[in-house]
């Protein structure tokens, strides 16, 4: 009986498969995005020094020297004169197609431009010239796009700069030829960028919290996806790739503090030292719910706000306080609600939180147990990014532009000057 069923089982599924075979191809329909290519000699000769441009992409931000960096997403840098918080001025604007970060050190800026890393003479602002170029020192990325599919792409064509987009009748089976949207996930990333300090005698600038780029001495460090990149700059002008330092996935920032490295990402906090600047070494980790996570230090304190939704992960948006007392193992401190977090700041006590559409707070911090019965002031109106605290001055991107704070009175915070931006995040 056994024999008779499993033959009839045999025969159903015969049947079944025949069936299938003699279907049409089942096909759907997609919005498919086709690459746009500037070819890589193109690329090599974008670069460019010009007058002063409007705002409109901001991303991150970088203060040196009285003056301010702002990276306008994927099109360059702008240079901003701050040497009267009051009224700042627009000066420059550098085009360097694909430029998502920056560093300082002395006279020379360090930009990315898709897959490479330029050095930038800058200490004539008039004549702002490239005098380095590395090729293919980092990974090959799309730009972001709305729905749909992204075409195949051919990394010998170029570097991508846009789109044609179409709808077209596409087999199913054919669409293992496509690039899925979430499988080739656009690095889009805005922040603020370096450190502070370095021990070398030319100095670095400050960035914020979401930085990938950080300038310490004589050393550049990098973050991608997955890794740090070492970059030795003892020759400043002609910075060379020394080494790749595997860390996980989804790295996102980077926050120097003192002999260290805090690397933020979307599973955990990792700490690396670099008291060996050219071998930077694994400490400790702490882990928490997959987030989208910015980490600043202060003392025995890192601070972490979390970022739910979208491709952030599921937990509810947080900002966690983390006791780093004992750096090989870091604890969990507490834990307080927000509404959309991203980049945050910390100067001493004060606590500075962009928590995005319910814009900027601003708390002390000195007891991080009872940080959310101490909110100092709040700016709900605008929607906060990252920030970068200068001791008495703040500095602020959010959507509505570039603000600037004197919190020098914490019981009389002000703002001192917004420069506008003209498009959106």
């Amino acid at each position: 009986m056994k024999t008779l069923r499993a033959l009839f089982f045999i025969k159903g599924l015969f049947i079944l498969l025949v069936l299938a075979s003699c279907q049409d191809t089942i096909t759907r329909t997609y919005q498919v995005n086709t690459p746009v290519y500037m070819s890589y000699d193109e690329l090599r000769a974008s670069f460019k020094s010009t007058v002063a441009q409007e705002i409109i992409q901001s991303g991150k931000i970088y203060f040196k020297d009285d003056f301010i960096y702002v990276n306008e997403f994927q099109k360059g840098i702008h240079i901003i004169d701050n040497s009267n918080t009051e009224n700042p001025v627009n000066l420059k604007f550098i085009e360097i197609p694909g430029n998502v970060d920056l560093a300082i050190k002395g006279q020379l800026l360090y930009a990315d431009s898709y897959v490479d890393l330029l050095t930038i003479d800058i200490s004539d602002l008039e004549h702002i010239v490239e005098v380095d170029r590395d090729t293919n020192v980092f990974p090959y990325i799309i730009p972001d796009y709305e729905v749909g599919i992204v075409e195949s792409v051919d990394q010998t064509k170029g570097v991508i700069v846009g789109y044609e987009v179409s709808e077209r009748k596409i087999d199913v089976e054919d669409a293992g030829f496509f690039y899925n949207k979430f499988g080739w996930r656009s690095e889009v990333y805005f922040a603020s960028d370096m450190a502070a300090g370095g021990n070398g005698a030319e100095t670095t600038g400050t960035g914020g919290s979401m930085a990938r780029f950080v300038a310490s001495g004589n050393y550049l460090y990098v973050v991608d996806n997955a890794s740090l990149k070492v970059f030795n700059t003892t020759q400043s002008q002609d910075p060379f790739f020394e080494k790749n330092v595997a860390i996980g996935w989804d790295i996102e920032t980077l926050f120097p503090y003192q002999d260290k490295l805090f690397i933020g990402s979307q599973a955990g906090m990792y700490v690396y030292s670099i008291q060996d600047p050219a071998n930077p070494a694994f400490i400790s980790q702490f882990r928490h719910a997959t987030a989208c996570d910015p980490v600043v230090v202060s003392g025995n304190y890192a601070y972490v706000t979390l970022r739910g939704g979208n491709l952030c992960g599921a937990i509810e948006s947080q900002l966690n306080v983390i006791d780093i007392s004992v750096i090989e193992d870091p604890k969990l401190l507490a834990t307080y609600s927000l509404e959309e977090p991203y980049g945050l700041g910390i100067d001493d006590t004060v606590l500075f939180v962009c928590d995005g559409a319910a814009g900027l707070k601003i708390y002390n911090a000195s007891n991080p147990l009872t940080i959310d019965e101490n909110k100092l002031v709040q700016y709900p109106d605008n929607h906060a990014f990252d920030v970068i605290p200068m001791g008495d001055v703040l500095i602020m991107i959010g959507t509505d532009g570039l603000f600037q704070y004197d919190y020098s009175d914490l019981n009389n915070i002000r703002e001192l000057s917004h420069i506008a931006i003209y498009g959106n995040y």
